[in-house]
């Protein structure tokens, strides 16, 4: 088993989804052992996925990562916009053409800074995993994208090999150097920024933050308190927020990760 396959397995028993159904599994043997402990697992998994799934949990925990780096108010210019993948869901039928996904702000903010003249250059990092069947590296299907934007294609560079954060960086690297570009701009969703920027610094890459793509806005921490209703709603668990939560704990489990294996 390679390093990627089990940074995506591992994991798993982690998650809180995963964790939750860890538990139930034991529940149910300690049910058919007739013991009258069944009911510690099944409380666990209960507190999990009602506090996992919580808006407000959910929230908190996003604002940690999204909100270490805010907007600038005027970006500076620099010699090419790094857009990481992780944006766009690949053509297959019924498709015809790729699709934005919910991180699909990474693409057009990277088109809008183009036209405001903050770089000359787009080079779009993404491949896809192998083991999940043939299809086009991202880095092709954003560019289809951003063509229809209007974006040149003479001002965008591939880098389709990368599948994981480190290697967007190692190869983005390399094509940095090949095209003596120095500083950059790079595009990725705010939660997932701040890991990413430390690996690109770690390198010795000139990095200016351009976050996008925030699930967490000062209307979503309001809403919630808005109303007796919207208050009573957030209390209710729900997929999305479990979800947004799982992300979060991905994110610092791969910080982890990456600092101990001196990527950062």
């Amino acid at each position: 088993m390679n390093f990627l396959f089990l940074s995506k397995l591992l994991p798993l028993f982690v998650y809180p989804l995963g964790l939750a159904c860890i538990l139930l599994i034991i529940a149910l043997f300690f049910c058919f052992k007739r013991s009258k402990f069944t009911f510690i697992p099944t409380l666990l998994a209960l507190v999990i996925l009602l506090t996992t799934g919580n808006e407000k949990v959910s929230n908190y925990l996003l604002k940690s990562l999204e909100w270490q780096y805010l907007p600038a108010p005027e970006l500076p210019t620099a010699d090419a916009i790094v857009v990481l993948g992780g944006s766009t869901n690949s053509v297959a039928y019924p498709r015809v053409l790729p699709e934005l996904n919910e991180r699909g702000d990474r693409v057009i903010y990277a088109a809008k800074l183009y036209k405001d003249g903050k770089a000359p250059v787009i080079v779009l990092s993404g491949g896809r995993i192998n083991w999940y069947g043939p299809k086009e590296s991202e880095a092709k299907d954003i560019t289809k994208l951003l063509e229809l934007m209007g974006i040149p294609s003479e001002a965008i560079i591939q880098e389709g090999k990368s599948v994981n954060t480190y290697e967007n960086a190692i190869f983005t690297q390399k094509i940095l150097e090949e095209q003596g570009i120095e500083k950059i701009l790079l595009v990725t969703s705010a939660f997932h920024l701040p890991r990413a920027l430390k690996i690109f610094q770690h390198l010795g890459i000139d990095t200016i933050p351009a976050p996008t793509d925030y699930f967490v806005s000062e209307h979503e921490l309001q809403e919630r308190d808005f109303s007796l209703e919207s208050t009573i709603l957030s209390l209710i668990p729900n997929a999305k927020n479990l979800d947004r939560t799982t992300t979060v704990i991905k994110e610092y489990i791969g910080t982890i990760v990456y600092w101990l294996r001196g990527w950062l």
